[in-house]
């Protein structure tokens, strides 16, 4: 895969990670019906409890654009691959939370989505981050 390749798919996933909570986080505190709603999920009794939880999805996302803006600017590879480690142990600490709690019967099936999406990129990111990804622009230079 040529470097260019590689630099398009970076951004590519970090931008789609990151959006994807960058977007629900504040969607969970300003509209937390609605947000859950499109997930399909029934909306809480108790919103602010949910809209506390879209505070820490919303800066998850946040700091994937972050780390991806720094990267960019000025090559920061090391803040990038910083927050892709760092991220991996958020995802799957919120992953099994939510299989566990849907297991036990206390979230909604509907809820499934979460588990889902959190396993497959904190798997990504190890598969990635393994594999050398994101490169510097030496290394990239390099090949």
């Amino acid at each position: 895969m040529t470097p260019q390749r590689r630099r398009s798919l970076t951004i590519a996933y970090t931008a789609l990670a990151g959006g994807m909570d960058a977007v629900t986080g504040p969607w969970l505190v300003l509209a937390p019906a609605s947000a859950l709603a499109a997930m399909g999920v029934d909306p809480e009794p108790d919103a602010i409890f949910i809209s506390f939880v879209g505070v820490f999805v919303g800066a998850v996302g946040w700091s994937y654009l972050w780390a991806l803006q720094r990267w960019l600017t000025n090559g920061d590879v090391a803040f990038l691959r910083a927050v892709w480690r760092v991220t991996i142990l958020f995802r799957l600490a919120a992953g099994t939370y939510c299989a566990t709690q849907i297991a036990l019967d206390n979230l909604a099936p509907a809820w499934a989505s979460v588990p889902l999406a959190d396993f497959a990129l904190a798997a990504a990111q190890l598969w990635l981050l393994r594999a050398g990804w994101p490169e510097t622009e030496e290394k990239a230079k390099q090949r």
